[in-house]
């Protein structure tokens, strides 16, 4: 274990805002945690860990011991019935990942091709795409008790998966390998994770990119490596490259309302894009919210909205020499975003990405 000073941070957050971390240490396996906790320096200082920095906006340099997840590992680890058991190291590069499945005949993720970050870091935010969230494929993690050191499995149920939510982005309480965790936020670091992709695979076809797709290529029947690559393509077209221009990918979640909110926005914005669901709200898409406010295009200092895509805030900066967006344009930017969409839709959007 060895742990590093006053590490620069830009190449490990996508959006490229420059900061440092007082102290890093970098995770490989589980027995660099264990010697983290066992040394009477770091035991029991506060610790933020990092994955992929996909989903994060850094305010400030990092305080607490930074852990940056690198735990490494593709494998096939069982079967059941209907599904065969794939175990990724938290580590692992999630589009690379969907890319290995696919590559071994294990269909299941192609929906979530291209999603930026880590695979411990998708159960966090219980990434989705097209259709597919990782609770629909998930089977079980293997984390480590950052307060105790105690090593501990969750299935889903434990999971408390909802909308880009999950127990590790709720306050801790109580020992996380006891009992079913109340919430595992700066307390659990995942080093593992499972996922049952279906023998028996069907497609999931129901958005309209997909449609689109499907029409342009005369395809009726596609095969999961088709669905992989048109949504490859979609996100290509829609989403900047974070190695090219620093971003977070979507900055806020799609709100969720009753059929009663969304049929008197529809009376006042009859082109509103909503998609209904199964249990009767409606989701209405947050990124035709924000350009119907006028805010594609739009700065504020060196940060953003996408001109291609008005969910996403950009980094318009190179970033290399401190000229870059800082954190506080960033989520200045974003505040007034939701206070726009609020006077106008009643709505107050909810930003995904976390703030240090």
């Amino acid at each position: 274990m060895v742990v590093e000073k006053n590490i620069p941070l830009q190449a490990f957050n996508t959006l490229r805002i420059v900061a440092k971390a007082h102290a890093m240490v970098r995770i490989r396996d589980v027995q660099d945690v264990q010697a983290l906790l066992a040394d009477p320096t770091w035991a029991n200082e506060p610790k933020f860990v990092l994955g992929g920095g996909s989903n994060l906006v850094l305010t400030g340099d990092v305080k607490p011991l930074v852990l940056k997840v690198e735990v490494r590992g593709l494998r096939v680890v069982g079967e059941t019935a209907k599904a065969v058991i794939v175990e990724a190291g938290a580590g692992e590069n999630w589009h690379d990942f969907v890319t290995w499945t696919l590559d071994h005949n294990l269909p299941g993720l192609e929906n979530m091709a291209l999603i930026p970050g880590t695979v411990g870091a998708a159960p966090v935010q219980n990434v989705g795409a097209y259709g597919i969230e990782l609770q629909d494929r998930f089977d079980a993690l293997d984390a480590i008790d950052l307060h105790t050191g105690q090593l501990f499995t969750l299935n889903a149920a434990q999971c408390a998966f909802g909308y880009r939510d999950s127990v590790f982005k709720h306050a801790s309480s109580g020992n996380a390998g006891a009992h079913q965790p109340l919430g595992l936020k700066d307390r659990a670091l995942i080093l593992r994770v499972r996922f049952a992709l279906p023998k028996v695979w069907k497609p999931v076809l129901g958005y309209a990119d997909i449609a689109r797709k499907m029409e342009q290529y005369g395809v009726t029947t596609p095969t999961p490596r088709q669905i992989y690559d048109w949504v490859c393509e979609v996100r290509r077209a829609k989403l900047p490259d974070p190695a090219v221009i620093g971003n977070a990918g979507s900055f806020f979640k799609n709100p969720t309302v009753t059929a009663e909110q969304c049929a008197d926005i529809i009376a006042r914005d009859p082109k509103v894009v909503h998609y209904r669901l199964d249990d009767g709200s409606v989701k209405l898409a947050a990124g035709w919210l924000i350009d119907a406010c006028g805010w594609k295009g739009k700065t504020v200092g060196q940060a953003g909205v996408y001109e291609k895509q008005a969910l996403v805030l950009v980094n318009r900066g190179a970033g290399v020499d401190g000229n870059g967006a800082t954190g506080g344009e960033v989520m200045t930017l974003a505040k007034a975003i939701q206070t726009s969409v609020y006077e106008r839709f009643g709505l107050w959007l909810e930003p995904e990405p976390v703030v240090m």
